[in-house]
């Protein structure tokens, strides 16, 4: 290292890159949106046994039509995983948003991020693109997952989309009652 060196700009980390235009969200109190356009299911259904069995808190999944995911709250990334987000909601909602059952073995193959933690999101921003084909290949279920991860801290959390039935990503889905 030369005696320069230490002021030479250090180059900036790269920023995720940019995502496509946000969806409008049906964001009213304490109501989440759908991730996702597509078929929504009930979380029982879902087809892995952490989900299906409300390990990870209530919700629903939805069968994806397209391949970008929106938030579906507005607050903080908390985490960021290649195929997952975690959101805490402005309100105090804590959200789990989960791509496809297993994909966590892609290493985040077919997956890219718009959001970083600490990023701030209204529900209906992009957060991220999967690539269907590459989960298909990979043999895993693509469904998007959407669960209230403190779903304890809430009377109850219900499913206000009717099961089987399609909706717009931006759609109110779940109900958060306190």
């Amino acid at each position: 290292m030369g005696l320069f060196d230490m002021f030479k700009k250090k180059p900036e980390p790269a920023a995720a890159p940019a995502g496509p235009a946000s969806v409008k969200a049906d964001a009213a109190a304490d109501a989440l949106v759908a991730p996702v356009s597509g078929r929504v299911v009930k979380m029982t259904d879902v087809p892995d046994p952490v989900f299906s069995g409300e390990v990870l808190g209530k919700g629903c999944a939805v069968w994806p039509d397209d391949e970008t995911v929106y938030a579906p709250i507005s607050g903080t990334v908390t985490v960021t995983m290649g195929h997952a987000v975690g959101i805490t909601g402005d309100d105090g909602i804590e959200v789990l948003v989960h791509i496809g059952v297993d994909t966590v073995d892609m290493n985040g193959k077919g997956f890219t991020g718009y959001v970083k933690q600490g990023d701030k999101v209204k529900a209906g921003d992009p957060c991220i693109k999967m690539t269907k084909a590459d989960i298909a290949a990979a043999g895993h279920p693509d469904c998007v997952v959407l669960a209230v991860s403190n779903t304890p801290e809430f009377a109850d959390v219900q499913l206000i989309a009717d099961p089987e039935s399609t909706v717009a990503a931006g759609t109110a889905v779940v109900k958060v009652v306190r």
